[in-house]
This record gives structure tokens, C-alpha cells and sequence, in this order.
């Protein structure tokens, strides 16, 4: 679901840029407007790319009680759109305008028992949820997948603080997660909080389904950038707007309407709210859903994309079919 909070903005100081990872760098800030940071919680702020200012949004990693330190961490990913590489400069004493804290992953405090499952670069939705609950005392179990040790942030410090509540899994190792494993071990009364690549949370949703577990039990929060396949060049038209524009492999087809010129209603740009939903009217190649906003049918009907996130690729295999086809993907689009 979109946050339903009122943002207030204010400026922010970077006191503190600290590499914890390969390519992962936590950046500590301190706020004009201090605000306790519950778990769960984000913040918006503005990067600039290319002189033109972008909001994105990180994950609240931990702040101090009273909100006058909150810190994120960024993870410089290799197919960004210029947000994560412009985080990447900042250095300590520079200004950011960011929100106030937001929420829309709440942790319910008084379950039986957590399942916390953090994908990669997903812990830092994760991670301050389970420091809540070591806390609280509550029966709890962190786990932790990546491709390579390298690239997981914080482990050092989440070993020591979770100990034997912490299942680490990494992909190179040969311990990669079993999510059949993982979710035919979570009884009806658990609550499983996710984050992490959309794969994952696809397959751990079909896991949940097909055991019958209780829906409102599964919870989640969305990358908005992870997909199926590797993003490529695409373009889309809108024929009552007489428009066509060319969505880079770096850009979001909502970004590349809105530089165009079309006037779009948008909210989460993570592709769960569906405020930004175009309908396909004409489609050559496939469409690469990285929305969790529709259903499973609803992805295979092909009829409707959140434009935020989902992007056309010119066939399921990627890159490889583009060259033989000889041309990107198109999508033809109605919008409201």
C-alpha cells in the first residue's frame, strides 16, 4: 500500500558516510525536525541527477530515540537510475532535504511469533524491526539471504545482537534460502515481515498461498527496481497524446512520460499503490512486471502495467532476443 502520511519536509546535515558492504554505504543524518523513526519506516528525500532533483526513498536503517541521528543505507546498484550513485557522494556536512520519518511497513507488536525475511539490500527495511523485537523479548527469527557475503551489510553486527535468532544464507556458499523450507516451517499464528528482490517475494507469496496460510499474516515492502529480467531500452506510445518516448534502461517509463511532457497520477513509485496504472493497448515484446499490486491472472492478462516500476522487454529472455529481433520493445498505452 502507498503511505498514507502527511510528509513534512526539512532539511537534513550528513554527519556521517560509513562503507558497510560492497557497494553498500550508510549515511547518518541529522535532521532539522527531529522525529522518533517506529520500525518499518522511510524516508523521501531529493537527489540531483543531472541538475534536475528526484525523489527517492530509503528505508530507516536506526535513529536515536529522539530522531536527531537517522541513519539509511544505499545500496550503488550497477543499473540505477543516478540516485544511488548521486548518495554515493555525499560527504559529511553536505545538506539534503529529506521527510520526516513515513510508514507504510508497520511491525504489530504481540504476535506469537516473527518470521523477518530480508533479501540482499532488503534488510535495511528489516533490520530495525527485529533489533525491536530482540527488545522486546519476543519469539522472533531473522533471516538473511544473498548471492555473496560481500555484499550483505551489518552482518558482524547482526550476529552479534541476534545470535542464534539469525539465519544467514548466501548463495555462493552453497546455503542458499529454501523458501518451501522456509515457509512449511511458519505455523498459522506467525507473522512473516519481508523485503527483498521481487523474485523472492514472488516465491515466498506462491509458498504462503499454497499452504493455506492466513493472508493478512504475510507482510511486505518493495524494492520498486527488481524485476524478472535485466531492464533494457524500451518505447512507449500514446496514441491520444500523440506521444512517443524512449524509456533507457536506466529510467522509469513514468519518468519518461513525465519528461515528455504527459501529466501522470502516481503515488508510491514502487509499484504497490496502482495510482499510476496505464492500460496496454498494443504490445510487441513482453511486459516485465515488477509490481505487487495485481494479481497473478492479472499479470498474465498483459491488459494493464503499473508504469512506475514494470517495464516491456523485447521477449522473457532479455537482452540475448533484442539483438536478433532488431529493435526494442514497444508498448502502446492508454492513459486517464
Amino acid at each position: 500500500m502507498a503511505a498514507t502520511n502527511i510528509e513534512v519536509w526539512q532539511q537534513a546535515t550528513v554527519i556521517e558516510t560509513e562503507d558497510v558492504a560492497t557497494n553498500i554505504r550508510r549515511i547518518v543524518l541529522a535532521p532539522a525536525l527531529p522525529k522518533r523513526a517506529e520500525p518499518g519506516s522511510h524516508l523521501d528525500l531529493f537527489v540531483t541527477i543531472d541538475g534536475e532533483r528526484h525523489k527517492r526513498s530509503y528505508s530507516v536503517v536506526d535513529s536515536t530515540e529522539d530522531g536527531s541521528r537517522v541513519a539509511i543505507s544505499v545500496l550503488k546498484a550497477p543499473l540505477s537510475r543516478g540516485g544511488s550513485i548521486f548518495m554515493h557522494t555525499l560527504q559529511p556536512g553536505d545538506a539534503l532535504e529529506i521527510t520526516q520519518p513515513l510508514q507504510n511497513f508497520p511491525l504489530r507488536i504481540g504476535a506469537p511469533r516473527y518470521v523477518l525475511l530480508a533479501g540482499g539490500i532488503g534488510l535495511t527495511a528489516i533490520v530495525n524491526m527485529a533489533r525491536v523485537l530482540k527488545n522486546l523479548g519476543a519469539n522472533y527469527t531473522l533471516v538473511y539471504a544473498a548471492r555473496t557475503r560481500e555484499r550483505m551489510a551489518y552482518l558482524p553486527e547482526l550476529r552479534a545482537l541476534h545470535g542464534e535468532n539469525l539465519q544467514v544464507h548466501i548463495d555462493d556458499e552453497g546455503t542458499a534460502l529454501s523458501v518451501p523450507d522456509l515457509v512449511g516451517s511458519v505455523d498459522p499464528s506467525s507473522e512473516l515481515y519481508m523485503c527483498g528482490p521481487i523474485r523472492l517475494m514472488d516465491a515466498v507469496r506462491r509458498a504462503w498461498t499454497e499452504r493455506e496460510l492466513p493472508a493478512p499474516n504475510l507482510r511486505f515492502e518493495t524494492f520498486g527496481n527488481s524485476g524478472w529480467y535485466d531492464p533494457e531500452e524500451f518505447i512507449v506510445r500514446v496514441p491520444r497524446l500523440v506521444v512517443e518516448a524512449r524509456v533507457p534502461a536506466g529510467r522509469s517509463m513514468l519518468e519518461a512520460l513525465e519528461d515528455a511532457g504527459v501529466e501522470m497520477m502516481f503515488d508510491c513509485r514502487k509499484g504497490e499503490c496502482g495510482l499510476c496504472e496505464v492500460k496496454v493497448l498494443a504490445l510487441e515484446g513482453a511486459i516485465d512486471h515488477r509490481d505487487v499490486f495485481y494479481s497473478e491472472r492479472e499479470q498474465h492478462a498483459a491488459e494493464k502495467m503499473c508504469c512506475c516500476v514494470s517495464r516491456a522487454v523485447t521477449s522473457p529472455t532479455g537482452l540475448a532476443a533484442n539483438a536478433a529481433r532488431g529493435g526494442p520493445a514497444i508498448v502502446t498505452i492508454g492513459v486517464s
